[in-house]
């Protein structure tokens, strides 16, 4: 066998630009919107079900309750690290690069390829446009 054929990860990295800011923010200030929708859908269906369970069963009450305040708490949390997200987003400077994801590609390699090479490739965008590829 003289050569393999692999698939390999590529990290894709974005070249900070206030576009690259504006399009972070908006994005972070929708899904902020949209938990802030769902804590309200939580709070409003508790209501509900709280009665429904108080007219079943007192005793359920409160596994109930307690089951409300976990998706509660977890709506919250994630809230919070989305206002942190809000905040280094806006602190980002320009030109700086962040990562934001990885692709796959399907390499051939041979005998004598160096493996840092091939795991370490990079692409570079800068306001949605392929600016540079890196190894």
């Amino acid at each position: 066998m003289d050569s393999m054929t692999l698939k390999c990860p590529v990290t894709i990295k974005a070249k900070v630009t206030e576009d690259l800011k504006k399009q972070l923010a908006s994005e972070i200030q929708n899904n902020i919107k949209k938990t802030d929708l769902e804590l309200q859908q939580i709070e409003f269906q508790a209501k509900r079900i709280m009665a429904e369970q108080a007219k079943q069963d007192m005793q359920g009450l409160e596994a109930v309750r307690q089951q409300i305040d976990a998706e509660t708490k977890k709506r919250l949390d994630f809230k919070n690290h989305l206002v942190d997200q809000l905040k280094e987003s806006g602190q980002l400077e320009i030109g700086a690069e962040i990562v934001q994801g990885t692709l796959e590609r399907i390499v051939e390699i041979k005998v004598g390829d160096e493996m840092p090479q091939i795991m370490n490739a990079e692409i570079l965008v800068e306001d949605g446009k392929i600016i540079a590829f890196r190894n």
